[in-house]
């Protein structure tokens, strides 16, 4: 081990800072296997600390007695290099040296020298590190604050570190910025055209099938084409994700029930009625309970809903009822997600796209049964005499645009908090409702603006108080 006074400057790091050296000299432990590359970027490292420092990280490794022939000769060399006085003060202090150069390290394995170099450039930290206080006789003086660069031109490696992630933290700003916007323009579209759809063949089983299948063939292309990666999936994946998809298929034909039925913006003002049924399913089913602010936020939803819902001019109870049960399925298809899936994984695009897959599975033999060829030909027919061409473009435009949607909206949780997502949900309803209103000139009653607006307020104060 080292002399005493070889260690007397690392006395004055606090044990924090002692156990962050200690923690990164993991990383010269591999010297001990003469593991050549492995010494390289220990050493490396190094060349980021003071001469005290590297003395310590070399000592805590077992570099400089026990250690690996190949790493002794610099690691000693680099304890010489260290000089030390002891005139006039009690605790010696180092000198300053021009960078040393190392001899070249040997591997076995390589059979080689590398060439390396340590520089004792330091690395500066206001309080870790050397930056503690300096005693004088008795009298403890604070060490001075560090200077904005070394003598060289070099800058503080923290400096460094907050210049490089400022820009890491902005791309990743405007990356969710770009999903959001993404995310509500998909959405706003897919609904017109769902909507557009459903008014001239208004056959809800057979378009819920044309999205998942969409979706389905799109991902299976990407996945062929290699633009994007195969996920890996094994049975116990498909077993897991088997109640999230049928809860997700029972979500999506009921919401598109809905929408065939009633105005988009009365099926989103109901469907902004999700907590309450989150909160309600997790109580009574899981057992979960939860703080009062949350149970005060149902009441604006709850009593929004309602209001909205009385109100409404062309009030349908088969579209009511099918955004009632949307919502209940989405709280399980939820509920089963998270323990279903828990540890695997999967990234958000490709998660959704299995989704898609195995909801389509399920739910074509049902659409086959409730509706049926003979009435799906009949239909078109009389939907392509009515529109003329653009009814295709329609079909595929809101397949396509059903996929889209929510693909980025599962890849947005890849990089968001659910807070953020539950804040995002609620924006998208809001410019699904003005959307649709303008575009389809819904009619709209003050009160029922008003009900909206209580229950989109609710679901906003909903997602702040369950944090």
């Amino acid at each position: 081990m080292m002399s005493g006074k070889a260690v007397a400057p690392v006395k004055l790091l606090t044990d924090v800072e002692k156990l962050r050296l200690l923690t990164k000299a993991e990383r010269l432990a591999s010297c001990r296997r003469g593991a050549d590359g492995a010494v390289a970027s220990a050493m490396e490292w190094l060349g980021l600390l003071s001469k005290a420092e590297e003395l310590e990280v070399l000592s805590a490794a077992g570099v400089l007695d026990g250690g690996d022939a190949g790493c002794q000769p610099a690691a000693k060399m680099l304890a010489a290099s260290v000089k030390f006085s002891t005139a006039g003060a009690a605790t010696p202090t180092m000198a300053l040296s021009k960078p040393v150069h190392l001899p070249p390290l040997f591997s076995a394995a390589a059979g080689g020298p590398r060439p390396l170099s340590l520089s004792a450039r330091p690395l500066y930290r206001q309080d870790p590190f050397l930056a503690g206080a300096r005693h004088t006789g008795d009298r403890a003086v604070a060490s001075p604050a560090p200077p904005s660069a070394t003598a060289d031109g070099a800058h503080p490696v923290e400096a460094a570190a907050a210049a490089a992630a400022a820009p890491t933290e902005t791309a990743r700003r405007a990356k969710i910025g770009v999903y959001f916007a993404t995310w509500w323009a998909l959405n706003v579209i897919f609904n017109i055209y769902n909507k557009k759809v459903l008014n001239a063949f208004p056959y809800p089983w057979l378009t819920s099938t044309l999205s998942l299948a969409a979706g389905s063939a799109i991902m299976l292309a990407s996945w062929a084409t290699k633009i994007a990666e195969a996920p890996t999936t094994d049975l116990d994946f498909w077993k897991a994700l088997s109640p999230v998809a049928i809860a997700h298929t029972i979500g999506h034909v009921a919401a598109t029930v809905s929408m065939a039925k009633v105005a988009v913006s009365f099926t989103h003002i109901i469907k902004s009625g999700e907590p309450a049924f989150t909160v309600l399913v997790s109580r009574f089913f899981l057992g979960e309970h939860f703080p009062a602010p949350v149970y005060f936020s149902l009441l604006p939803i709850i009593g929004g809903c309602a209001l909205a819902a009385v109100t409404e001019l062309n009030f349908n109870m088969t579209g009511f009822m099918g955004a009632m049960i949307s919502n209940l399925a989405f709280v399980f298809r939820n509920i089963f997600s998270k323990k279903g899936m828990k540890g695997r994984s999967v990234s958000g695009m490709n998660y959704y796209a299995c989704l898609s897959m195995l909801s389509l599975l399920i739910l074509l033999p049902f659409a086959l049964a409730m509706e049926g060829p003979k009435v799906w030909a009949a239909g078109w027919h009389k939907a392509v005499a009515e529109i003329g061409p653009n009814f295709l473009w329609w079909v595929a435009a809101q397949s396509v645009f059903y996929h889209l949607y929510n693909q980025v909206s599962y890849m947005s949780l890849d990089e968001i908090s659910p807070l953020t997502f539950s804040i995002g949900n609620t924006m998208k309803r809001i410019s699904v409702i003005v959307a649709s209103i303008i575009i389809f000139h819904t009619p709209v009653q003050p009160i029922n603006a008003l009900g909206a607006a209580i229950a989109i307020l609710g679901t906003f104060i909903y997602s702040q108080a369950k944090q």
